[in-house]
């Protein structure tokens, strides 16, 4: 079918969804180990390939997503939502250069690293290979598509996709894209598979198929994680919310604090590395908090405060136990004063999700001491936290944040879809 097609006739549901999502299965499980030979030349061409065939088909992606947002509006989707949802040019054109920077990032599969000479003669290494076969499940934005297929097809791995239903016509109409980009270059169309049924049950089971399915990445709100998380039979790379803190040390230069803390805050509201709280040592608080109050005010953020806090700044609302747990993803913000690092890092060890937390200091010492005992994925000193990101790192992009230890930790970029494998050379020695 055409991408219009099946735009227009997308699957909302098959007859048999296990047998469906078998049968997606064991076609990732057979291009994974193609997937393998294949070499960065040709990973590349194929992402160029997939570059140029979103180009092509840039008037049908655009039709097939004014279908969902039709689809949408009469759903009665709020405008945020709707906003995530929508492919205009600009951001079809993000992706087509997404994919030009995925393709010159450098290729981690075959990199073989620690290689020794053991006292028996024999060499050995650490060799990057791919996962295998990923399982991405996301809502809304359209753009994961092509950001999950990009880093999957790049690291050496199959990747099963299931976009959120509001999406379906237009998620359909990028794989279409990605299909005949991998067979422009003899890649295997299953490489990269998009789930086009609606069904519910097929994420039931793309999320216990083992056998077929090597780890699972889900993307979208806390409920979508928190449900993936619980129910998977297969390894789940996943953060499940980011409450994120800053803590202003009474040694931080105060105009280097206000502008890490505004940032923190204001640079975006609804991403995960946002800050949510702001721990601030008692002696410069009544010099501080006053300042970003009145900036705050300028962006449009309500302030939650403890009882310290609203008594230096009384147009403060009053902060509760369970505005010290919120992600807020809004333009609110909850402020702390407390006695010291030792205060801040026990508060950020109760409430933090072990995403992002910072420190502004001049102390050598107690920015050393924040690294070394804050337990999150990213730990910064005198930065936003908004920096962490992918892209910001340096990994050219990311599919995700993990805020597990195993195996991956923060963003996850092309390395963080490897894992290692020992490799041995010898010349005929055996053990003795």
């Amino acid at each position: 079918m055409t991408a219009q097609a099946n735009a227009n006739d997308a699957i909302t549901q098959v007859a048999d969804v296990d047998a469906y999502m078998t049968q997606l299965g064991q076609s990732a499980r057979d291009a994974a180990t193609q997937l393998r030979r294949a070499s960065t030349a040709v990973k590349n061409q194929a992402l160029l390939a997939v570059a140029a065939h979103l180009l092509a088909a840039r008037e049908l992606i655009k039709a097939a997503n004014a279908q969902d947002l039709e689809r949408g509006r009469d759903k009665g989707l709020d405008a945020a939502l709707l906003d995530r949802l929508a492919l205009n040019d600009a951001r079809i054109d993000a992706m087509i250069e997404g994919l030009h920077q995925v393709a010159a990032l450098p290729d981690p599969v075959g990199e073989i690293d620690g290689l020794r000479t053991l006292p028996s003669g024999i060499e050995l290494g650490q060799m990057r290979v791919p996962l295998g076969v990923i399982g991405i499940i996301y809502e809304s934005r359209p753009n994961v598509t092509l950001d999950a297929a990009s880093l999957c097809l790049k690291s050496g791995n199959a990747c099963i996709l299931r976009g959120g239903s509001e999406a379906n016509a237009s998620n359909i109409a990028l794989s279409e894209c990605i299909t005949k980009g991998l067979a422009d270059v003899g890649l295997p169309a299953a490489a990269v598979q998009m789930v086009e049924t609606t069904d519910r049950a097929a994420v039931g089971r793309l999320i216990a198929m083992p056998e077929y399915v090597d780890v699972i990445i889900p993307r979208g709100g806390k409920s979508l994680i928190e449900r993936i998380s619980s129910d998977a039979r297969v390894p789940v790379i996943k953060h499940l919310d980011g409450i994120c803190h800053v803590y202003v040390d009474a040694s931080a230069d105060l105009d280097k604090a206000e502008a890490i803390v505004i940032n923190a805050k204001t640079h975006r509201y609804g991403v995960c590395n946002a800050m949510e709280t702001l721990l601030v040592d008692e002696p410069v608080a009544a010099q501080l908090l006053p300042r970003l109050a009145a900036a705050y005010l300028e962006h449009g953020v309500e302030l939650r405060g403890c009882e310290r806090a609203c008594a230096i700044v009384p147009q403060m609302n009053a902060a509760s136990d369970e505005d010290w747990a919120t992600e807020y993803l809004a333009p609110i913000l909850s402020i702390r004063v407390v006695d010291g690092i030792e205060e801040a890092m026990a508060h950020i060890e109760r409430y933090s999700s072990r995403h992002t937390d910072a420190i502004v200091t001049e102390s050598y010492t107690l920015a050393r001491r924040f690294l070394a005992e804050v337990d999150s994925s990213s730990v910064m000193v005198n930065a936003s936290t908004r920096f962490a990101d992918g892209f910001e790192y340096g990994l050219g992009a990311e599919i995700g944040i993990s805020t597990d230890r195993l195996h991956v930790r923060g963003p996850v970029g092309l390395e963080g879809l490897t894992t290692r494998k020992y490799v041995v050379m010898g010349d005929g020695q055996i053990r003795q």
